[in-house]
């Protein structure tokens, strides 16, 4: 008799709560959802925290290295694998599949502008993602377990970690919140500087070089929408300035963390 799998609801969770949250997103933008796209809704809160749209496409990638992770955790990829660290896959699975479900929620929270939901759901969905990286960054690994366990939440918490300030942003502009007389430039260079605080402070604690490269890869995108004819066409210099300044901190970071300890992440 084939003996039973104790750990084969919480692969089948992972796997349904990993296609609810890719169906969802893919109907966000294919219906898309209470009709008007991801992109739209962003377009009608307007900041200046706002990355160019082409940034976005980085969630390709994101599910991308999210899939290879769920088939990891239903047994492929493990053929050469001497031992499989089933205690490590099911304390992320359960929290993967939570983290689904929260990403799910908060694509309707977004498209039926429910904001001040969305701000709450994405905080819970960093929450999440800080909790595996924790989980994963205590334990030793193996050069299979940083591609297919770490990397993938590297990437994800990068996106999540900028996305959070820039929900944060769009909750604020909702509420018509006039900043206290203080100009939207200014408090958009804070709000850059202490996401570059927060994002630096985050890969030097990890030693994560992917997540450092996504944090590139969102002020990139902010300094593409500052820049470019399609965005502010270079209307707040300072912005710009700044945002060149916390690029410069990302790259510092990753240099130091590359020559400290290398990783494989």
């Amino acid at each position: 008799m084939e003996k039973h799998n104790p750990h084969l609801p919480l692969k089948l969770f992972v796997v349904i709560t990993f296609i609810i949250m890719v169906t969802v997103n893919a109907l966000s933008a294919l219906l898309p959802i209470n009709g008007i796209t991801p992109g739209e809704v962003s377009d009608s809160y307007p900041n200046l925290f706002a990355p160019a749209g082409t940034t976005f496409s980085i969630w390709s990638l994101i599910y991308l290295l999210l899939a290879a992770h769920t088939l990891y955790q239903v047994g492929l990829f493990r053929s050469s694998e001497k031992k499989v660290n089933d205690e490590l896959l099911r304390k992320t699975g359960i929290v993967f599949s939570v983290s689904s479900l929260v990403n799910a929620a908060w694509i309707f929270s977004w498209h039926y502008r429910i904001i001040p939901l969305s701000m709450v759901l994405m905080v819970l969905l960093l929450i999440c993602l800080i909790d595996i990286t924790v989980i994963v960054n205590a334990q030793r690994l193996s050069s299979r377990e940083k591609m297919l366990i770490r990397l993938p939440f590297s990437v994800y918490l990068g996106w999540i970690t900028v996305a959070t300030i820039a929900n944060a942003a769009v909750l604020l502009v909702s509420l018509g919140w006039n900043g206290f007389g203080i100009p939207e430039s200014i408090w958009t260079i804070l709000i850059l500087a202490v996401g570059a605080l927060i994002g630096t402070a985050t890969l030097l604690r990890f030693k994560s070089i992917a997540y450092g490269l996504v944090l590139v890869w969102a002020y990139t995108g902010i300094l593409i929408k500052h820049t470019s004819a399609s965005g502010f066409s270079g209307e707040y210099p300072s912005i710009v300035v700044a945002v060149i300044i916390c690029l410069v901190l990302f790259a510092a970071a990753i240099v130091y963390t590359l020559f400290k300890k290398p990783q494989a992440s």
